[in-house]
């Protein structure tokens, strides 16, 4: 999360469950960008100095239901339970999105 948060602002908490297709945040751009937001920094038996302090994560923007209303596209959609408010793609698959998106330009 730490490379990530440079291109845009997170919905999402560090420790919160994430599923393909679900809106993680905000890109700087306009066009959607498909990431392994799981993806762990990879670990060595070797430990530097400075290697030990908390590297700070700026912290999420929380969206009110009416907030990711307005912030869903045509093809997301908003899922509300009662723990918390998500934003996801209507297609999960990121190979199916491609798919259909491809299929739709040659038409």
């Amino acid at each position: 999360m730490i490379n990530l948060q440079e291109r845009g602002s997170f919905f999402v908490d560090p420790t919160q469950e994430v599923y393909e297709g679900m809106i993680v945040g905000e890109n700087a751009r306009n066009e959607d960008m498909d990431v392994n937001i799981t993806k762990e920094k990879k670990l060595t038996n070797m430990r530097a100095a400075s290697s030990d302090t908390f590297e700070n994560l700026v912290p999420p923007r929380h969206l009110t239901l009416e907030e990711s209303l307005e912030f869903a596209r045509e093809d997301e959609c908003v899922e509300v339970t009662p723990e918390i408010v998500r934003i996801r793609k209507v297609i999960l698959d990121q190979q199916e999105r491609a798919r259909k998106t491809a299929r739709a330009k040659k038409n």
